[in-house]
């Protein structure tokens, strides 16, 4: 499913699905019929379903918020009090995300035509009036009408949206659409009260608090710096099997910083309760104290099994000076990771090499079988190097090494049409400088600062001037929706089944919205046919033969320079929690905590 925008990354987790046609109401909407859960489950694996209730939750965002409406292009709001404050018709939980269980629906039935959502006759908004199914309507429209412009194009398969009765909406899907995640898709929609929007308008900022409907409510807060939310005890699906084991806070705060550095203090002061930890040198460093040496601070790694976070460098394909590969190759090969890794990391992570990292659907090695026929399709289009040369990231262990590929770098330039004239990389017929700007927020500290500066030295080895800016968290918001940017530090969550995303993140039409995730402006006439057909894919192995097809088209375009990630959520928090004992990898979850002791 879609996921909000928060300050630091671009958020995004979609399960695929291959939906068997139903004709009778399930309970569950299942990737190829199969569930982890039955259809009388009493609650998800991975939670206390006899936590108790009480206590409070501090927890920090970056940057800041003018808004309470993260579903719309203009301003900055908090994707997770969205998350908090509204249900969705469906839960998709951690352990098994290509299935979706009830929540505000309470049974689901659909053919290739349609879905229909059954309304559970409990749901109720905050103020106890009844979901209906208008609600589900105005959501639905409104987020077309006047939600952030990439919503149109995520529902572009769907009709349009019926009350076939109080408890009962028809989807219709667009004659022709091939796209087999479509239930799995709307059941995800977050459901709004239509009366709330009334007398306001939907696609303007606002700090009106909103009436919700999810598990909690807005209770205060000052623009900027934080918000407290305080649970719903009259929530009315507190006891669902979907819901039991959650949202134990009486309360939880959120407190905005703009870098995660200060954070670590804000811990240690005890003016926050948890932080993760996204710096390895920090991780490894400075948890040395009698906090953490005492137990009062906690440490720990939690296994996650999620795909890599594609955490890249993107290149602005918009920008003249990169739509040459050979330039955006000669890019990637002057980023030494072995360095940073070395270095700086405390040898922490693991190099990116896909599009897909971690989730089985990498191309690695050279096509075979089904995915080399699928690409056999798109040979006259396709660099002969797919079908001839594995990808691999370049190698930079050994000064040797790093020499060797900067040697390469400087002969791919030459190549794009440039030539190092006294120290600088200079385009041969303008006598232009080659120079380019390289943007992150200041929720990432001097992270990248460190790792910058090696990698702006080895550009200048080969005539490149390279600068780096750390922006204000909204300032780089602004940027990026506006793609005003040579090259920006940029974090994906990739679905471990990919799928309709993939028109957001690299389809051509995208590249041209402003505030899309098509953050590089990709456009490619492959790219975008195998997006469809992995979309429309009926059989599990001709959807993996897509991705990996598609991967190796991305790959050999070199249009990110891909970084590194980690099997593990960092955390510290304060030892006043308890946490579910899990038999499986589920990650950081932190709304399935709860407090030890209650005041």
């Amino acid at each position: 499913m879609l996921k909000i925008k928060n300050k630091i990354c671009i958020i995004l987790i979609l399960s695929f699905v291959c939906i068997t046609q139903a004709f009778a109401e399930e309970k569950k909407i299942a990737l190829y019929g199969q569930a982890k859960y039955d259809d009388d489950f009493a609650h998800f694996s991975y939670v206390n379903a006899d936590a108790k209730k009480g206590g409070r939750l501090v927890m920090p965002e970056y940057g800041g918020f003018d808004n309470f409406n993260p579903f719309i292009f203009k301003g900055s709001a908090s994707g997770t009090v969205a998350d908090l404050i509204w249900d969705s018709l469906g839960v998709t939980p951690t352990d098994d995300i290509g299935v979706v269980y009830p929540l505000i629906a309470k049974a689901f039935e659909w053919d290739e035509t349609h879905i229909d959502f059954i309304l559970d006759e409990r749901a109720q908004f905050a103020d106890g009036s009844k979901v209906t199914a208008d609600d589900v309507i105005f959501s639905f429209d409104v987020l077309i009408n006047k939600g952030a412009p990439i919503y149109r194009a995520y529902y572009g398969d769907v009709e349009k949206a019926e009350k076939i009765s109080e408890n009962r909406v028809r989807f219709y899907f667009r004659e022709g659409a091939k796209n087999k995640e479509l239930p799995l898709i709307l059941a995800q929609l977050k459901i709004f009260p239509k009366k709330d929007w009334i007398s306001r308008e939907f696609d303007k900022p606002s700090l009106q608090i909103p009436l919700g409907g999810g598990p909690y409510k807005i209770k205060n807060f000052q623009a900027g710096k934080y918000i407290v939310l305080e649970r719903d005890k009259n929530y009315w699906a507190k006891d669902l099997p979907s819901r039991k084991g959650f949202f134990n806070f009486d309360e939880i705060r959120i407190d905005y910083y703009q870098d995660t550095t200060v954070t670590l203090q804000a811990l240690f002061a005890g003016n926050i309760d948890v932080r993760e930890e996204y710096i390895a040198k920090i991780w490894a460093t400075a948890y040395d104290n009698d906090l953490v040496k005492s137990g009062k601070v906690i440490k720990k790694a939690f296994e996650h099994k999620n795909p890599a976070v594609l955490q890249h460098f993107a290149i602005n394909l918009r920008k003249d000076k990169f739509k040459n590969k050979n330039i955006r190759r000669a890019l990637d090969l002057a980023f030494n990771f072995d360095f940073a890794n070395e270095k700086l990391f405390y040898r922490a992570y693991n190099r990116l090499y896909s599009y897909f990292t971690n989730t089985g659907f990498e191309a690695t090695g050279l096509p075979t079988g089904l995915e080399k026929e699928i690409l056999e399709q798109y040979r006259d289009k396709l660099d002969e190097s797919v079908f001839t040369t594995p990808f691999s990231l370049p190698d930079n262990a050994s000064p040797e090494k790093l020499r060797a590929n900067l040697k390469e770098a400087v002969n791919l330039f030459k190549k794009a049409g440039y030539e190092v004239i006294n120290g600088k990389m200079r385009n041969v017929e303008t006598g232009e400088p080659f120079e380019f700007e390289i943007l992150s927020n200041s929720a990432n500290g001097t992270t990248f600062t460190r790792v910058m500066l090696p990698y702006i030295h080895n550009l200048e080895k080969i005539g490149v001037k390279a600068t780096f800016r750390n922006l204000e968290v909204n300032v780089f918001k602004n940027r990026m929706d506006h793609f005003d940017f040579d090259v920006a530090i940029m974090s994906y969550r990739i679905s471990a089944m990919p799928g309709n995303e993939l028109k957001e993140m690299y389809g051509s039409k995208a590249a041209d919205i402003n505030g899309s995730y098509n953050i590089a402006g990709i456009k490619n006439e492959v790219v975008d046919d195998l997006i469809n057909h992995i979309v429309a894919a009926d059989k599990k192995e001709e959807y993996a033969a897509y991705i990996k097809a598609l991967d190796r088209v991305l790959l050999s375009e070199y249009y990110v320079v891909f970084q590194w990630y980690s099997p593990y959520n960092r955390v510290g928090y304060l030892n006043k929690f308890g946490i579910p004992e899990v038999t499986e990898p589920v990650g950081f979850q932190p709304l399935t905590w709860w407090a030890k002791e209650v005041k």
